[in-house]
């Protein structure tokens, strides 16, 4: 369906542009986009809404998708006029004696199908966007104009998605970030985020957080170099894999690499020292910090950075051990989900890619120990073929959001041939070396990433544990400043994470400006509690605590932190008046 509707589209950009040259135009995840030039000229936003017209004029027409098949010199002479079809018979299908075309109400392409039957059962859709792209996704290449559609089977899920990205956009986490100064970006450094202090505290709480569960589940952690010789990307087969993303540097005429990916530092750690089966498994974790070139067209908050930090562990054990450790992980990750609200999570495994690096049988032993883990803890997965690392098959776990975007969190990575590359070894119980596997785990990923994801799911309004400013302490009138600086003083003493207003505003603009920045706790002073005192508690939700003690307060947030729990209070309180 949506495919067919990309080729509806087609035929009306060629009504409104008859010169116009096509690429490709495949279906998305919740519509489609046509590659399109326009010689002498481009599509413009005012030829939308154009299109669209001719696009419900074709489809009300009911025209049949036909299919012919005919001889690649055939189909060269029909396109001569269409340089990227030309292209694509010369290069891409030069070993078919034959291929197909599909045409509707006079409009013909190249095309390997299947469509639907005719132009009328395209359903519900509407153009989008144009953006950038290039022949061939290569910025080598042309530069072309992407036209995006979105199409639904009924115009009721097309509405409902629509009212989704509305909703998306008013979440948007450069927006929420900006709004309460949490981080920028700067055209000095594309690509690179700059945490503003409320961001940093933030970013530090979150990475305390998966330090003390990493803790408890035995990991020790480790800090590697960031810059490295490029020897060792030679020998990890990064190099080869990924050069075209990695950065490069010299000293003393000597060629270093910025590390892409943490895995070659935490195995010189492990090579270190002669290791007993007795210390496996291993569990080595990092925060490290990666950097990976990224096109400037593709850079998009925080989701796309070139610069990120991963929680990124690294476990060494027996191949007896691998299901086990793949086990445990499982657990991990639904435990830290559940945390965040994130209860309907899709598993994957992803197989080998066509680049990669190792013998068909250690991939096949490595895929089946991934497989097998899985059905015996009753985990439902789905196969994503050729999706894989380089150097291994992997897990993958993707969580909806609450408005039904699926994201791509943690993985876990079977890997038998760095072990290999580097010669890790162990001492087994009856005194041999022997090859320990290597497994690669991340829970959240990059945890820059992981924030923009979370902070679009609670559109900024952090819980109490994670909220960068916990509590604001908002006196009636200034005469009550020396009391508001004991209570700050006394809940910071207490671990909580506050600040005063001393804006000099009534108190409802203060509530106000406290309620935009979504802080989850106003204590309210007045004269009442300067000389009781104690403190009143306006919830970010609305509802009211009033007259309590300073430690009973502090208490309640320290509960509320230690048990990462997501409500503001334990009890039913009263609503605002």
């Amino acid at each position: 369906m949506r495919h067919s509707a990309a080729h509806v589209m087609a035929q009306a950009i060629r009504e409104i542009h008859p010169n116009a040259q096509f690429a490709f135009g495949p279906e998305t995840e919740n519509g489609f986009y046509y590659d399109v030039k326009i010689p002498g000229g481009a599509i413009h936003n005012d030829d939308l809404g154009k299109i669209e017209k001719a696009m419900l004029r074709i489809a009300k027409g009911k025209h049949p998708f036909e299919r012919t098949e005919v001889g690649r010199d055939e189909a060269l002479k029909r396109f001569a006029d269409q340089e990227f079809k030309v292209r694509a018979l010369n290069d891409l299908l030069k070993d078919e004696a034959t291929v197909s075309l599909y045409t509707q109400n006079g409009f013909t392409d190249l095309c390997k199908g299947p469509h639907v039957e005719h132009t009328g059962q395209i359903g519900a859709f509407s153009i989008d966007r144009i953006a950038g792209a290039y022949w061939l996704g290569d910025s080598k290449n042309e530069p072309l104009q992407r036209v995006y559609g979105l199409c639904f089977r009924t115009m009721e899920e097309l509405k409902e998605y629509k009212a989704m990205m509305e909703e998306a956009r008013k979440r948007d986490h450069r927006e929420v970030g900006k709004k309460l100064d949490l981080f920028s970006f700067h055209e000095e450094g594309p690509g690179f985020v700059f945490w503003h202090p409320k961001g940093l505290t933030l970013f530090n709480t979150l990475i305390s957080f998966i330090r003390a569960e990493n803790e408890k589940r035995g990991a020790h952690e480790i800090k590697t170099p960031e810059i490295l010789s490029v020897d060792l990307w030679h020998r990890s087969g990064h190099y080869d894999n990924f050069r075209e993303s990695m950065y490069f540097t010299s000293a003393e005429e000597k060629p270093f690499a910025v590390k892409p990916m943490n895995c070659p530092g935490s195995i010189l750690v492990y090579k270190d020292g002669l290791h007993s089966f007795r210390d496996l498994p291993l569990r080595l974790m990092e925060m490290g910090h990666v950097h990976r070139f990224e096109l400037s067209g593709v850079l998009h908050g925080l989701f796309r950075l070139r610069a990120f930090t991963q929680d990124d562990g690294h476990i060494y054990c027996a191949q007896e051990q691998v299901e086990g450790e793949i086990s445990a992980f499982v657990d991990y990750v639904y435990s830290v989900y559940g945390i965040f609200g994130f209860e309907e999570i899709t598993v994957f495994v992803s197989t080998r890619p066509e680049h990669s690096m190792g013998s068909d049988e250690v991939w096949e032993s490595a895929t089946n120990a991934l497989k097998s883990a899985l059905d015996k803890k009753g985990v439902q997965y789905k196969i994503k073929e050729g999706e894989g690392a380089f150097y291994g098959p992997k897990i993958e776990f993707n969580v909806k959001d609450c408005i039904k975007r699926n994201w791509q969190l943690g993985t876990i990575q079977v890997d038998f041939s760095m072990p290999e590359r580097f010669d890790l070894e162990y001492v087994a119980s009856d005194g041999t070396r022997k090859r320990p596997v290597l497994l690669h785990r991340a829970v959240l990923g990059s945890l820059e990433r992981f924030l923009a994801i979370y902070m679009e799911q609670v559109a900024g309004a952090f819980p109490p544990w994670l909220a960068p400013v916990q509590a604001v302490i908002l006196s009636v009138t200034d005469n009550l400043n020396d009391y508001a600086l004991e209570v700050l003083a006394a809940i910071k003493a207490g671990g909580v994470r506050g600040e005063l207003d001393v804006s000099g505003e009534r108190l409802n603009k203060k509530i106000r400006n406290a309620q935009i920045a979504k802080i989850p706790y106003m204590i309210i002073l007045g004269d009442k509690e300067a000389a009781s005192k104690t403190v009143s508690v306006r919830l970010r939700s609305g509802e009211n605590v009033n007259e309590i003690s300073v430690d009973d307060f502090i208490k309640i947030v320290a509960e509320r932190t230690a048990t990462k729990s997501p409500a503001l209070w334990p009890t039913p309180v009263a609503p605002a008046a």
